[in-house]
């Protein structure tokens, strides 16, 4: 995607771009120490300069970009991020924005991007380890978005969570089976609503970009799920492998400081985390992550504090079940969306009237 499809609302984004250093701070949340995010290689191939969507299965990772005319999926070696191999297949998709990796060693990609938000419907491609994919068409039951984000759960059931610059991101899941000859409808679950930080980074310089959703993750077991924005992971807790469950508990918030578009979020099968960019940037990883955020959820139940998490305060994002609540980050944006109409109508008018 490119930055000026990023923001969606670009009047709104420049105004809360301005407004950002003076947002007030959400409340203060348990938080575990972590280690800071480590370089392990850097992308060097041109056909990853937007890469979108990340997955591993401890021996090799898997890499997906933006756009493209078919899809192609480069397998990566993690000691030097090498290309090892490319599978393909004779799909021409949309826009491919996130990738998931199967227990069976099928590529689940996501081609849910939707920057103008015109589609009917979107696709997720299914390619399986033997070779050739199956297209499956799935519809938003309340019009089209954007979206940017797979979770894919243990059982095979896909998760879209939406990116949205003003008001919660969407949880959907299909109401059934997918099918390969048919849409499928699905349905909203869940919403996700996360608040406005100041860690830098990102293409929109401001705190719109640590509330969009740019990518997701489920681990291999499971039992822990990642979302990510430009400048953030968010990290929570499925103890019975339930995505929709899992994000209505606190998250453990982990800063990504200054990555130029990050997209790509993978759970390593050890419980790492791996955080990658647009721009052939570097891949990091962070240890002991899907712990730590087992410990954060029993501290938080027990009633206990602990310390902040790295390279941030103690402040931590808040999951919302109601599918209209808006975070202090959103409502600022709202209001910023709707100062600007209010600015360009009345110039319209004493254009009329001059």
């Amino acid at each position: 995607m490119t930055p000026a499809g990023a923001g969606g609302v670009v009047a709104a984004a420049l105004l809360l771009s301005v407004a950002s250093g003076a947002l007030p701070s959400p409340p203060a949340a348990a938080a575990t120490q972590l280690p800071a995010p480590v370089e392990q290689c850097r992308l060097g191939d041109d056909r990853l300069a937007e890469l979108s969507g990340l997955a591993s299965d401890g021996t090799h990772w898997y890499a997906v970009s933006d756009g493209g005319s078919s899809l192609r999926v480069l397998v990566l070696d993690p000691a030097d991020c090498s290309v090892r191999d490319v599978r393909t297949a004779s799909i021409n998709p949309y826009d491919v924005e996130d990738l998931a990796l199967a227990a069976d060693g099928s590529l689940w990609l996501a081609d849910t991007g939707d920057n103008r938000r015109r589609r009917e419907d979107v696709a997720l491609h299914v390619m399986r380890p033997g070779g050739g994919a199956t297209l499956y068409r799935l519809s938003y039951p309340d019009g089209a978005h954007d979206a940017e984000a797979l979770l894919l759960d243990r059982n095979r059931v896909p998760h879209i969570v939406t990116k949205e610059p003003i008001g919660p991101a969407g949880v959907y899941r299909p109401t059934g089976p997918l099918a390969a000859d048919r849409t499928v409808a699905m349905e909203r679950v869940g919403s996700l609503s996360l608040r406005s930080t100041q860690t830098p980074g990102g293409p929109l310089n401001g705190a719109l970009g640590s509330i969009l959703v740019t990518g997701g993750s489920v681990s291999r077991d499971g039992t822990a799920v990642a979302v990510r924005t430009y400048t953030e992971a968010y990290v929570y807790n499925a103890p019975d492998g339930d995505v929709v469950a899992a994000l209505t508990r606190p998250p453990l918030r982990i800063p990504l400081p200054n990555e130029q578009q990050g997209e790509a979020i993978a759970w390593e099968p050890d419980g790492s985390l791996l955080s990658a960019s647009e721009g052939k940037q570097p891949v990091r990883r962070i240890p002991g992550v899907a712990e730590a955020a087992r410990a954060l959820e029993s501290a938080t139940t027990d009633g206990a504090a602990t310390r902040p998490a790295p390279g941030g305060d103690a402040d931590q994002a808040q999951p919302s079940s109601g599918q209209h609540e808006l975070s202090t980050g959103q409502s600022l944006l709202l209001a910023g969306a709707v100062a600007a109409l209010l600015i360009a109508v009345a110039g319209r008018l004493r254009r009329r009237n001059g």
